[in-house]
This record gives C-alpha cells, sequence and structure tokens, in this order.
C-alpha cells in the first residue's frame, strides 16, 4: 500500500472533508476521493461515511486510522533521523503532551529544570485530554504525556509505562470580591446554592461526586469551551468552578482560591511509550516529581499499586495524614 494514499485517508478523518483535505495536501478532491476508493476497495470494507457537514470513518474506518497515524509517524521519524545523520545531527525532539491545568504549571517548571540540567534540547509542548494525550503516545507523536486519573480514568495499556507523580486537591475558584474569598476550607455545603461552570465531563463528574458523598447536588448551569473560558466566566461574576490545586500558582489576578474540606482529588501521571523511549524522558520524569512535589510540598510519598491505578474509583478522596 502506498503511504501517501495513507496519509490522505489520515487528513481527510482529521479535518472532515474531503475538499478541506484535498487543499491541505495541494491534491484536487477528485484524486483525494479516488484514493479513498481504491483504498477501500484493497481492504474490502468502507473506510468513510457521508454527513451533513462532510465525512467521518466508519468503525473499521477509525481502525484503520489510528493503525495508519502510527505507521505514517515512524516513517516520519525515520526520515527524519536518517536526514540528521547525513547532516551530523543526533538530537531528537522531544515532544510532550500534558492537560491544560499541568500545561499551565508544572510541565513548565519541570522542562526548565531538564534544560538547566541537560543543556540545550529541542522539544514542542502539546496540551489536549487525558484520554486523547494517551492514544498520542500510542500512536508515537508523544515521546511523554502528563494526565490525570479524573473520570473516565486511565485505561490500562501495556504499550507504555506509567509514573504516579502524585495527588492533586481540587479547589474552587471564586471572583476576587465573593463573600467566601480568603475563607479557610468551606464545605460544599456552604456553595450547594451557587452558580457553577465547568469545561470538561471530568471536573463535572468529580465535582457532582464529591456534593453527593454531602449529600447536597450543585447546579451547573453553565458550560466554558475551555480552562480560561471557565476561569473568565468566575472573573466576571457569573459563577464558580472547581479547578485543580495544581493551578493555583498560575491563575489571573481577579480570581481567588478556597479549600474544601475532605477535597477530591485526582492522580497526577506521567506516561512514556515502552518501545522507543526518548533519551530525555527518565531526566524529565524526574523533574516532573521535584516540581509537583515544590507545589504540594506537605504531601507524604505515596505509590499506588497496579490495583489503584486502574480499579480505584477516580476522584475518590485519597488524602494523607
Amino acid at each position: 500500500m502506498d503511504l501517501t494514499v495513507w496519509r490522505a485517508f489520515v487528513t481527510v478523518c482529521r479535518v472532515g472533508s474531503l475538499s478541506a483535505a484535498a487543499a491541505e495536501l495541494n491534491h484536487t478532491q477528485s484524486a483525494v476521493s479516488r484514493q479513498i476508493a481504491g483504498l477501500e476497495r484493497q481492504l474490502g470494507v468502507p473506510l468513510v461515511e457521508r454527513h451533513a457537514r462532510g465525512v467521518r470513518p466508519t468503525p473499521a474506518g477509525e481502525v484503520f486510522r489510528r493503525h495508519a497515524l502510527a505507521t505514517l509517524n515512524e516513517a516520519d521519524r525515520t526520515v527524519r533521523a536518517v536526514r540528521d545523520v547525513c547532516n551530523g545531527v543526533c538530537d531528537r525532539p522531544l515532544a510532550i503532551g500534558a492537560t491544560p491545568s499541568l500545561a499551565a504549571g508544572i510541565v513548565p517548571e519541570a522542562l526548565r529544570g531538564l534544560l538547566r540540567q541537560a543543556g540545550p534540547v529541542r522539544w514542542s509542548l502539546l496540551p489536549g485530554l487525558s484520554a486523547q494525550l494517551h492514544g498520542r503516545v500510542i500512536a508515537g507523536d508523544l515521546d511523554i504525556a502528563v494526565v490525570t486519573d479524573a473520570p473516565p480514568g486511565l485505561a490500562a495499556d501495556p504499550r507504555v509505562d506509567r509514573r504516579f507523580l502524585g495527588l492533586d486537591e481540587m479547589v474552587v475558584v471564586l471572583p476576587a470580591g465573593h463573600s467566601l474569598a480568603g475563607c479557610g476550607p468551606v464545605r460544599i455545603q456552604a456553595l450547594a446554592d451557587e452558580t457553577w461552570v465547568e469545561d470538561n465531563d471530568g471536573s463535572a463528574a468529580l465535582l457532582r461526586q464529591h456534593a453527593a458523598r454531602a449529600g447536597v447536588s450543585v447546579r451547573i448551569d453553565l458550560t466554558a469551551a475551555d480552562l480560561p473560558g471557565k476561569l473568565a466566566l468566575v472573573a466576571t461574576g457569573h459563577a464558580i468552578a472547581l479547578i485543580p490545586g495544581v493551578m493555583t500558582c498560575a491563575l489571573r489576578a481577579d480570581v481567588t482560591t478556597t479549600p474544601l474540606v475532605g477535597p477530591p482529588t485526582r492522580g497526577i501521571y506521567a506516561i512514556t511509550p515502552r518501545r522507543d523511549p526518548h533519551p530525555c524522558a527518565v531526566p524529565l520524569l524526574d523533574q516532573l516529581t521535584t516540581a509537583f512535589a515544590s507545589v504540594h510540598p506537605a504531601q507524604v510519598d505515596y505509590q499506588p499499586t497496579e490495583s489503584d491505578a486502574h480499579d480505584a474509583a477516580p476522584g475518590t478522596s485519597r488524602r494523607h495524614q
């Protein structure tokens, strides 16, 4: 099979349109359509289906897309490695992924420590949700990803190694002028009548679980597109929100936080591929551990068992005395 055709198929799946894929690949739309049709003939199954706004992969097409993406990434790395050797360059770029809250705090700090220790390293940082980042480590897009076990949790996968970095306590973010600003730990019952905003299902699940354990419910009346949008709605007084504790060092000036009594927690993990790990992965893991400890200096070392990592209910409170 021609990898050019594979690349066309992966591009069509990513942009969701034959015409947009053709423009990106500098092909005609009819040429891309013929490539996809030829691939379907070779495999003997439909790979894409049309809908009102374009095309999307069929279940078989999604399976092929994942494997094709991994193959294309490996092919690209092979070409780059050969060219680097020919040019006398052997420094392999370090591709890092992180959830938005971790990309805003401990990951940049860990990178600063890595560069101080290892010297110049070519690197890139890609924010994303945990499940997406896990998939990109498997596909070979990322050398390391810093993720959480917030709902729906982390999937077990023999293709990756996982290091536990620590537990992150969630906190409530409030407008700067809120009546509870500057108060000590508060019970969720005191906030049950507030309007809440959330930007992802995992954070919303943690909030609802915490409230349910306290025997109350919360009103998540607003939805934000992302973390900055959530903070903007809080800053302007429209709502309050639950955010990761690691975010407190990187918040805008017009919001404040208050801790919760018995807060929900989420585990923070770094995942790396077992196959062909980057030479800088281990030093970066050490720097991530140090950076997380600097945010949570009072936390006692905790190493979850394999069953803790896979089977414990995500977001349950696992505080240390």
